[in-house]
């Protein structure tokens, strides 16, 4: 593995998650191994009492319910302690309003990590932004520990909600129709077949004449992939 200058951990898309055992305040964990047969978006957050991360918090709690849809457990991270999580917890659900959201609940786990050494051993301490806070990172982990996306926020930049919302659903029809998605794609768009293997097989789709596929050359082909064989994936899922 790669380290930078300062010796900050940098997990890669297709690595395995870095293991570790926590407290949160949803009681201990072992991580991934607890969530083994879900996805998991792990994300950190700079610290307690702050507005921007009050923000998130109060977002993802209220996107719960449509991440679980899809199979998908949210688990936080701060440097802080756990007495101060339970408290800012408890400040969110009693005091603050934002975007007509309120009496927000966060049920799922935030970690404690005063040491550091979690958040180090995913790359969340960005010296260039701070090296006693985590940045806004978000770690996309399948259902085998698989780490299959990673995003960096800066300190400033609260995360965009619907764009980690897309990565998920995007990644599970990715792998289960062997597709690719395009710029900007949203369930119900287009996708991208893979490209070509064979000189044959770019023959055959260039002069193929089924309904559903458009080949623009034969290294870019798309197909139809209705809204509702997206959405199959959870109904299969719930059956």
């Amino acid at each position: 593995m790669e380290t930078t200058t300062n010796s900050t951990f940098l997990p890669r898309i297709g690595d395995r998650a870095p293991e570790f055992k926590a407290v949160t305040t949803q009681g201990n964990i072992n991580f991934p191994a607890d969530y083994a047969g879900k996805w998991v978006i792990l994300f950190s957050h700079p610290a307690d009492f702050t507005p921007v991360c009050t923000s998130e918090f109060m977002t993802f709690a209220t996107l719960q319910d449509d991440f679980a849809v899809w199979n998908t457990q949210l688990v936080g991270l701060s440097v802080d302690g756990l007495y101060s999580h339970i408290a800012w917890l408890r400040t969110i659900k009693e005091k603050i309003e934002f975007k007509g959201m309120k009496n927000v609940e966060v049920k799922f786990p935030l970690i404690e990590d005063i040491t550091m050494e979690i958040a180090r051993k995913y790359g969340m301490i960005q010296p260039g932004e701070s090296s006693t806070k985590a940045v806004r990172a978000v770690f996309f982990i399948d259902p085998k520990g698989v780490i299959r996306a990673i995003i960096y926020y800066p300190l400033s930049l609260g995360r965009n909600f619907a764009e980690l919302k897309r990565v998920i659903i995007a990644l599970q029809t990715a792998d289960t129709y062997s597709i690719a998605t395009p710029a900007d794609w949203q369930p119900g768009d287009d996708v991208i077949v893979p490209p070509a293997g064979s000189c044959g097989v770019a023959k055959e789709r260039m002069e193929s004449k089924v309904a559903d596929l458009t080949c623009y050359d034969w290294f870019f082909c798309t197909k139809k992939l209705p809204l509702e064989r997206v959405n199959s994936l959870v109904v299969a899922r719930k059956n």
